[in-house]
């Protein structure tokens, strides 16, 4: 993973050092696509040879950004918390309340599901995974909540629901549904969001 750029931004070395962060960050994210990619076929103990190919870096490269297998799961996971989290205000901006929130409970189920692959290693006590609890907290809890209030001012949803419940729900969903049936998470989820609706679709 290259991380320097020749004569990049001439002789403005504030110039040069932004093209050089963008660059290293772009390489980085294509590692941490490739890794969520490789562990979701072939599990976290798939070759990290098998990562870099498909990332287009030498193993060398990998290990020097992740030293541990379990920095890059970790590294993996805290990739798909941001996107799920950022996702918030674009649906916002973009959708009515309930519509929005229910956009992005499908995001995160889907996040839940892509968990589920990795949860063994997350439970496995290595110290690595010791701050994702508190990034979930820090990151997608308070993006939830952000259209879960919104849906509520709106008066698009139910009131007699807590917002630590909805989502406990859909997590439950994403974890136990069935691996052999695909679109089954995201079906139970819509379902539950037309439950939540004031005025439930078809009602």
């Amino acid at each position: 993973m290259d991380e320097t750029v020749p004569n990049a931004g001439g002789s403005n070395p504030a110039i040069a050092g932004r093209r050089v962060r963008a660059d290293a960050q772009r390489n980085l994210d294509i590692v941490l696509a490739a890794a969520k990619a490789v562990f979701a076929e072939g599990g976290v103990d798939a070759p990290v040879r098998e990562i870099a190919d498909r990332a287009g870096v030498g193993v060398g490269t990998l290990y020097r950004h992740f030293p541990k297998r379990a920095d890059l799961i970790a590294a993996v996971f805290r990739r798909e918390m941001d996107a799920c989290a950022d996702a918030a205000p674009a649906l916002a901006a973009e959708h009515p309340p309930v519509e929005a929130l229910g956009n992005w409970l499908q995001l995160y189920v889907g996040f839940v599901g892509a968990k589920r692959g990795l949860a063994k290693a997350l439970h496995s006590g290595d110290p690595a995974f010791d701050a994702l609890p508190g990034y979930f907290d820090q990151r997608l809890r308070p993006a939830f909540r952000t259209l879960f209030d919104a849906a509520l001012t709106a008066g698009a949803i139910r009131t007699d629901m807590e917002p630590d419940e909805i989502l406990n729900a859909v997590a439950h969903l994403g974890m136990s549904a069935s691996p052999d049936k695909p679109g089954q998470s995201e079906r139970l989820v819509g379902l539950l969001i037309d439950g939540l609706r004031r005025n439930p679709v078809g009602g």
